[in-house]
């Protein structure tokens, strides 16, 4: 599972470095119109991951059959805000673009990509939400399996699409658009495979448009609820993030782009982790295996630190080859030198973090702490600070920077005091 969240990662990643050979301007503007699909990814983690909370319970259980009605609901939620972002980016992409930037060049390379790449956005909230049910049914290797053929063939198509490699034409930015496009088709399509030769609970059309299951349907919200409030909180706070860097230039976009890029990859395989951790614990509590389900707690609490600190050390040893490879400016150079050095100590608290909030708080059904306490450290610390550190008190780039890199430490007291009251080990099945 981290390696498939590592995989998915390189996407961005890929983007942004083809992107970089052509300019500054074409990889600023798709970083900002990234962000669109990064609040899409806010539904479809929160359905997803309150899929797993009451999917790995009953799982552990055998109970295959209720495993199937979580899926039902999990997708048609998935569908319906699928549907409403492709409408969204194919109807008024500038419009969006402008909530990010008030650079009208940025607006109008991002309106072009959006445009491209709005399927993308229904065919992975249905991909994404079968993903799901697979690692819960034990598939966790053939989820990953589908999910890096669809990376390495998006790489590929990258370069073929965005430089015109062959018999096609140089398409630029929106070259990377149709090539997100055409690997989602790719990932449904295996996925209808997996379902039709029923290596997991098949997806009933019936019950995605009615669940008669009304008990069921009543625990998926209350667990996904939170989630998907923790989401926003947490998301929109690091939206904001980019809305406060886009104010400070181009250079100061670039290089926050360059730098988010190589964080989110390293923490990726933080939030793999996570996942799996979620998936292991609450199946042995969906077995009633609570006192060892809260040892592993103890043991993937104490692996967060130092998968932490690991990868931190690779952040710092990557830096030199990014700076050599990236072709910006002087200054975008120099700001994105130190982004990465904040990166590194940054990926130690997102680490751990994600490990109990992500992890193990909802694997015993506990999604509301996880709610509270990224609200409050995004919305009533870090947020304001960097806004007013950006907008009144005009401070230097890596200054507002620095700031926006604490939410992190500021939540790791209130985290480990709830984690050690062991609330959170409950059998939630019915």
């Amino acid at each position: 599972m981290a390696f498939q969240y590592f995989m998915s990662s390189l996407v961005s990643a890929s983007d942004a470095f083809m992107l970089g050979f052509l300019n500054q301007d074409s990889l600023s503007a798709v970083s900002l119109a990234g962000q669109i699909a990064f609040v899409h990814g806010f539904f479809i983690y929160a359905f997803v991951s309150g899929c797993n909370v009451l999917a790995a319970q009953y799982w552990g259980k055998k109970d295959a059959k209720t495993v199937g009605e979580v899926l039902a609901v999990t997708m048609r939620y998935s569908l319906i805000v699928g549907i409403a972002f492709t409408l969204a980016a194919l109807m008024v992409p500038c419009s969006i673009m402008r909530f990010f930037t008030n650079d009208s060049e940025l607006i109008r390379l991002g309106g072009i990509y959006l445009r491209v790449v709005a399927l993308s956005y229904v065919l992975s909230g249905f991909s994404q939400g079968y993903f799901g049910i697979m690692k819960v049914c034990d598939l966790a290797g053939l989820s990953s399996l589908i999910g890096s053929l669809a990376v390495v063939l998006n790489i590929v198509l990258n370069a073929v699409f965005i430089f015109g490699i062959g018999p096609f034409s140089e398409m630029g930015i929106a070259g990377a658009a149709l090539a997100t496009v055409i690997t989602r088709v790719f990932e449904c399509v295996f996925i209808l495979v997996v379902m039709i030769r029923g290596k997991c609970p098949g997806l009933s059309v019936k019950k995605l448009f009615r669940l008669n299951n009304k008990p069921l349907h009543k625990d998926y919200i209350r667990y996904t609820a939170p989630l998907l409030l923790n989401q926003f909180g947490w998301g929109g706070g690091v939206t904001m993030y980019s809305v406060i860097m886009g104010r400070l230039g181009t250079d100061a976009v670039a290089a926050n782009s360059i730098a988010g890029i190589v964080r989110s990859m390293i923490a990726s395989l933080c939030w793999g982790i996570a996942s799996g951790v979620g998936i292991i614990i609450g199946g042995m509590l969906g077995r009633n295996e609570i006192e060892d389900a809260k040892k592993a707690g103890g043991k993937f609490v104490r692996l967060s630190i130092w998968i932490g600190i690991a990868s931190g050390i690779v952040i710092l040893a990557v830096t030199p080859i990014i700076l050599n490879v990236i072709t910006l400016n002087d200054k975008a150079q120099y700001y994105l030198k130190f982004m990465m050095f904040m990166a590194a100590y940054y990926i130690i608290g997102n680490s751990l973090n994600s490990t109990v909030i992500g992890g193990l708080f909802p694997a015993g059904g506990d999604t509301r702490f996880g709610m509270i306490c990224d609200i409050v450290t995004l919305w009533c610390v870090v947020v304001p600070m960097g806004m007013i550190a950006a907008f009144w008190l005009k401070l230097p780039v890596l200054a507002v920077a620095f700031i926006l890199t604490l939410d992190e430490f500021v939540k790791i007291p209130a985290v480990y005091k709830h984690y050690v009251k062991y609330k959170w080990l409950k059998n939630i099945t019915r």
